[in-house]
């Protein structure tokens, strides 16, 4: 019977949607509480973007991969 520390780890594979979509939502909770952002139509102007960036970015990753 193998001891825990001698079997090798398994990596996980980074997340890309869910690392782009948490990093958006902090940079524009940012840019509101700073103020720098106060127009409505720009702000979900940046949130549909910024996620269609990220699927996109998730979708290549999984082509590249091969999964």
């Amino acid at each position: 019977m193998a001891r825990e520390v001698d079997r090798p780890r398994r990596l996980h594979r980074t997340d890309w949607m869910a690392l782009l979509s948490g990093t958006l939502f902090v940079v524009l909770g940012i840019l509101i509480v700073t103020r720098s952002i106060t127009d409505p139509l720009v702000l979900v102007s940046l949130v549909v973007v910024g996620l269609g960036f990220s699927g996109l970015v998730a979708i290549v990753a999984r082509a590249i991969r091969g999964k």
